[in-house]
């Protein structure tokens, strides 16, 4: 039976890039939706993002892929530098060849961008209500709908609830109640204008340059008037999932031994933000009666693959595409929509913690990778990144066959 009788919204835990998406595909379908968001105001901190072909994919299926597309800065290609000698490791080309295999470019994007893209998004639409400084702090549920308490007390209630609420979503915490993996990786993020960037480095690329148990990332954003630095590293101490400030003599600490054009990036900041990441184990369950959950809060994952906001971003598409298919029926999309994503997303998760070890190889480790990556053709990058790009909003549910097959196990 369709859900659509009531007059009840549907409710989003989170006003970040997913939980803005999972608005979006629900209007698309219909619903009106309200957004529960714990910030004063809704933004996003951090700096540059890539965007694969799925993520454009999924920007068109959300209404927004002429606004995202506007302020996105379409690199010429990705590419590997061994950051102890300069090597040249990758070189993966990102023009018309790549648009040809995928339907859709690579870009790099500041986040605020691709957040703005989905507010607009989401105002232009008029069935979006948000709510700021609203924390969740407890969920309850009957047959027919979601209770939503937040931190002052008072309730929310609605049809259903799509906890988007990030990292350390409120939503998964009382219905899975898992430990965040601490990697003790730790990443420093910041934005530096054109003038101050090194002109020998003013590639329009997504770069990476990798080194023993560290790597630097380079790209330009906005029209190329600003270019994205991040760096990573092993801590050398124990480290607790977060986001603080940062300092440029830690980071100096951790690139000593990397070549001076690589080690240039981290004299340029005037400051940093410093995150120490986490993710968690993949789980098959994230649907729990009315209530499921959608991007970091679903599958958080280091970001190796570059690939967190696009898998939101496809999490919001699946969802409405699952709600469409069954007809608007809440219990049987979201079984539909979890369906779909565990294997890919989990996949993700993996993914990731696997290319993080080839990132950061060393000794005889870092000299096979080398090897193994310098001559390969384009063609063969495409064709090892079909699983990832290939996805669209006409692939993106879980086939018959396979519902099939899950329900015998």
């Amino acid at each position: 039976m369709s859900d659509m009788h009531s007059e009840l919204p549907v409710l989003v835990a989170g006003g970040g890039i997913g939980g803005l998406a999972a608005a979006l595909a629900l209007v698309r379908q219909g619903f009106a939706v309200k957004v529960l968001e714990q910030a004063p105001q809704l933004g996003e901190i951090g700096a540059g993002i890539q965007l694969g072909p799925n993520a454009f994919a999924a920007f068109d299926a959300l209404g927004i892929g002429e606004k995202a597309r506007g302020r996105a800065v379409y690199t010429d290609e990705m590419v590997m530098h061994d950051a102890l000698d300069e090597t040249r490791v990758g070189h993966i080309p990102t023009g018309a060849a790549f648009r040809q295999r995928f339907g859709n470019p690579y870009a790099v994007i500041h986040r605020a961008d691709v957040h703005g893209s989905l507010l607009e998004g989401a105002q232009e639409s008029g069935r979006i209500d948000v709510l700021t400084s609203t924390h969740v702090s407890r969920v309850e549920q009957d047959a027919d709908s979601v209770m939503v308490f937040d931190q002052r007390g008072f309730a929310h209630r609605g049809i259903a609830l799509i906890g988007a609420d990030g990292v350390k979503s409120a939503v998964r915490q009382q219905y899975v109640g898992d430990a965040a993996r601490v990697s003790g990786h730790v990443v420093y993020r910041a934005v530096v204008d054109k003038n101050d960037f090194p002109p020998d480095l003013q590639w329009n690329a997504a770069s990476i340059w990798v080194g023993p148990n560290c790597h630097l990332v380079h790209y330009p954003l906005r029209g190329g008037e600003q270019y994205n630095v991040v760096v990573t590293f092993h801590s050398r101490k124990q480290e607790e999932w977060g986001v603080t400030e940062g300092s440029r003599e830690e980071v100096q600490s951790y690139f000593k031994e990397i070549c001076p054009r690589a080690r240039q990036l981290i004299e340029l900041p005037r400051s940093w933000r410093r995150w120490a990441t986490a993710d968690r184990e993949p789980i098959g369950q994230w649907t729990f009666g009315r209530a499921t959950l959608l991007g970091d809060a679903a599958h958080p994952t280091l970001q190796y693959l570059a690939q967190g906001a696009c898998m939101a971003l496809e999490d919001a598409v699946t969802l409405g595409e699952a709600l469409r298919v069954n007809g608007n029926n809440f219990a049987s999309a979201f079984e539909l929509y979890q369906r779909s994503r565990v294997a890919r997303t989990a996949r993700i998760v993996l993914s990731a913690r696997e290319m993080g070890r080839i990132f950061h190889a060393q000794g005889v480790e870092r000299l096979v990778r080398n090897d193994l990556w310098k001559d390969r053709s384009p063609k063969r990058f495409y064709d090892a990144m079909e699983w990832l790009y290939g996805w669209k909003q006409g692939n993106c549910l879980a086939s018959r066959a396979t519902l099939k097959e899950k329900k015998y196990e």
